[in-house]
């Protein structure tokens, strides 16, 4: 099986997250908030660090339901002292200022996923990548987003991490050509 040439070979934990995960157009809001929080801590570390302390991460943010994250302002001391999460003081403060974000939109009618998904025209983009070397390390419509989001009050959410939210959130395919997975994600369309 051929996979993305980032994929670590025989990693336990890198492949299914490929396989099954990465690319695959995600339209639910909590799952849409896990992985841009994701990005935001994986932001300067090896994602594999983060995929490692994915569950810690779920079970210290209620699954990343967001309005249970938007009110956990007060547990954020609490937060610093889990070692079992990454203790950075202003990635963990995004996420629970993000999460108030998308929790006072979401009060006032707006639906976090048709937002997210908006910026694509609904729709994936494929950039029919080659190699690993072909893959953009952001575009213009993750810098535009970024500043949307930036405007509106979200945190940690430069161009560079927003466009990696694309990629894992499937709003850009992004698998090699080669990739088993660019098949089954064109063939999905």
């Amino acid at each position: 099986m051929i996979r993305c040439s980032w994929v670590p070979t025989e990693d336990q934990m890198m492949q299914p997250y490929h396989d099954e995960e990465w690319g695959t157009p995600c339209h639910d809001r909590c799952r849409l908030f896990e992985i841009l929080s994701l990005e935001i801590m994986q932001a300067g570390l090896s994602w594999s660090t983060v995929l490692a302390k994915r569950p810690a991460f779920r079970e210290a943010f209620h699954d990343f339901e967001v309005t249970k994250v938007a009110q956990m302002q007060e547990q954020l001391p609490l937060l610093m002292t889990n070692a079992a999460l990454i203790r950075n003081q202003r990635k963990l403060q995004a996420v629970i200022t993000n999460a108030k974000i998308i929790a006072a939109g979401e009060q006032h009618g707006q639906n976090f996923a048709e937002f997210v998904w908006s910026v694509v025209g609904q729709h994936p983009l494929n950039h029919h990548c080659q190699t690993a070397n072909d893959v953009p390390k952001t575009i213009p419509k993750a810098v535009e987003f970024s500043q949307k989001l930036k405007q509106v009050g979200f945190q940690f959410v430069g161009p560079v991490t927003i466009y990696s939210f694309f990629q894992a959130a499937g709003l850009v395919n992004d698998h090699e050509s080669s990739c088993f997975r660019y098949q089954q994600l064109q063939t999905a369309r």
